[in-house]
């Protein structure tokens, strides 16, 4: 096969789902806990559609750096679930990219500590007493809330959660996008935008939001930027640059660009990785003790 068409192949969802459906169950190597099926996986439910019904979570691409890489690549994800339980003890990809194409890579949580899975989340969304009562709100107002696909995204050690809200009026065929919900860690917020809803999970103050407003009406997407300068970049910067590069990940898809649409997915999650790391920086920073100036004169 010609090289620039076999750089193009990614790793084929159907077989990937089979695998996956095989594997929570052969993936116990102790002949005595495969037989008392004592550690069987399965896949993780979520909340869908307009009638907030259950179904089993689909595979999905993106792009993001596997533990222990140095760069990313384009992977075919899903997470897995025990078996009746809902939280979460591990996710496969399959890799699509270079020598690694057509292998698969298993990421395990420790049993011992509790990572939310999907459904899990999607109770804590309907938990929420803001999310809930405008979840009622809509149903009410002669129209029906749609929930999109719940995305989990691994970041370094951490999960973030993303799900889509759409609203379809009765009269309507076509849902409009009215929220988006993001999860991370013990925080969930709800927001017009993704950058919003990321300015309320790492607690952005509104000395930032006023900054972020005045940066918004000035500052124009840049295309080349060396890694010194991302470096530097501060929250209202860096919140920017992710609600650019969401809007022209949506772009590309809607033209049915794939390349173009993977290049935005990877700038975004280096985005949301560097963002991480500042909160993470801003949480250390407010722990320490502050020290008294000193004096001088003139």
């Amino acid at each position: 096969m010609p090289e620039g068409i076999a750089s193009h192949l990614r790793y084929p969802v159907d077989f990937f789902n089979i695998q996956a459906k095989m594997f929570g169950l052969y993936h116990m190597t102790r002949a005595n806990v495969f037989y008392n099926k004592e550690d069987v996986w399965d896949l993780p439910r979520e909340l869908y559609g307009s009638d907030g019904g259950e179904q089993s979570m689909d595979s999905y691409y993106v792009i993001m750096k596997l533990p222990g890489e140095e760069k990313e690549e384009f992977v075919l994800l899903l997470p897995f679930v025990p078996t009746q339980k809902s939280n979460m003890i591990a996710w496969l990809a399959a890799r699509s990219d270079g020598e690694n194409s057509g292998n698969m890579i298993l990421y395990q949580f420790p049993k011992q500590k509790l990572i939310y899975g999907p459904r899990q989340i999607e109770a804590r969304i309907d938990q929420d007493p803001v999310i809930s009562q405008q979840l009622t709100l809509w149903s009410q107002s002669g129209s029906r809330v749609v929930r999109g696909n719940l995305l989990v995204i691994p970041i370094e050690r951490s999960l973030l959660y993303v799900e889509p809200l759409y609203l379809q009026a009765q009269t309507s065929q076509l849902p409009e996008l009215k929220r988006v919900i993001v999860s991370y860690d013990n925080k969930i917020a709800m927001e017009e935008t993704l950058s919003k809803s990321l300015m309320s999970i790492f607690g952005v103050s509104n000395t930032i939001k006023k900054d972020l407003q005045a940066l918004e009406k000035i500052a124009q997407p840049t295309t080349q930027e060396s890694s010194a300068t991302e470096k530097k970049k501060e929250w209202p910067v860096l919140v920017l640059d992710a609600k650019r590069q969401l809007a022209a990940a949506e772009e590309k898809q809607r033209a049915g660009d794939w390349a173009g649409y993977g290049i935005s997915l990877a700038e975004l999650s280096k985005t949301l990785k560097q963002l991480e790391q500042q909160a993470n920086q801003n949480i250390g920073a407010s722990e320490q003790p502050e020290e008294m100036s000193t004096p001088t004169e003139e």
